[in-house]
């Protein structure tokens, strides 16, 4: 059985667990409706299962793991254990209040995730925002919002900033399109906060920016922000997440995680380098 690595968040356990149970039944040539049957459930229960897309139930796993001729008991218990952990609830979950269920997994993927390679065009990402730069963006996407509200939503956002810190971080490395960076969100000054904040970031092993400039005009990412999330486990794939105004797309399909990642090379093949990206950041503090 995999090894997980202490940290894992609850949504990558899943994804594992059900990647494991996944295994175990194709070896036995077992269908989908015949385990199903077995708990009690359907096809589509297996399905979901097996993705990662739903909690897990002691007794299903337990009886699979029987159907599936795993008697071991140490081999049973490493699962058992596996389960336990991706059942628990994750941090966020204070937050469910104000937390689009859409959502709520790239959170947790995100907590996961060894590295994240993100491209922005209207907005500085989440990760790398300052709590004032995030309530201006917070705040205009939210009319009518109660001010408790938007404070807790802020406090979740930088929550979520904490993944990038200490030795277990992941790499993060983000394309800004220049328009982001020169749309004064909050303010003049709230934006000369911002743009300081990410040069004081360069300073971090694990955070690379860099600037889609203008002046290059059109480039491979026209069709807008994405990001694509790399988890510690071969057994997890790489992860493509596209959002959408009221919704997201999570793409995990071999050859559209290629296609996002051919664009995400482009992009960084044509964008500035570290040390342009800091002269670029204090020329638009200046210029604001």
């Amino acid at each position: 059985m995999t090894q997980t690595q202490p940290g894992s968040g609850p949504t990558a356990l899943r994804i594992l667990l059900g990647s494991q149970l996944r295994k175990l039944r194709e070896n036995k040539g077992i269908t989908r409706d015949e385990a199903g049957d077995l708990i009690r459930g359907s096809e589509s229960k297996i399905s979901r299962m097996e993705l990662g897309r739903v909690g897990f139930k002691e007794r299903d796993v337990a009886d699979l793991l029987s159907f599936y001729g795993v008697e071991e008991p140490e081999a049973r218990a490493a699962v058992m254990d596996l389960l336990e952990r991706a059942n628990e609830p994750g941090w966020w979950h204070r937050f469910n209040d104000v937390l689009p269920t859409w959502f709520q997994a790239y959170v947790g993927l995100e907590e996961a995730a060894t590295r994240i390679r993100t491209y922005e065009v209207q907005f500085v990402p989440g990760l790398l925002q300052t709590k004032e730069y995030a309530r201006a963006v917070i705040t205009a996407g939210a009319v009518g919002a109660a001010p408790e509200e938007i404070a807790r939503r802020v406090d979740l956002r930088l929550g979520r900033q904490r993944v990038l810190d200490g030795d277990r971080g992941p790499m993060f490395w983000a394309v800004i399109d220049e328009a982001a960076l020169r749309r004064p969100i909050g303010g003049i000054e709230v934006m000369r906060g911002q743009l300081q904040h990410l040069i004081d970031l360069m300073n971090q092993t694990n955070i690379t920016i860099q600037i889609m400039p203008f002046s290059f005009g059109g480039h491979a990412a026209e069709g807008g922000a994405f990001s694509i999330l790399r988890f510690y486990d071969a057994d997890l794939p790489d992860i493509v997440y596209v959002e959408q105004l009221a919704s997201a797309l999570y793409l995990d399909k071999r050859d559209e995680v290629d296609r996002y990642g051919e664009v995400m090379e482009r992009l960084c093949a044509v964008s500035t380098t570290p040390d342009e990206t800091t002269g670029m950041l204090r020329q638009i503090m200046l210029d604001l």
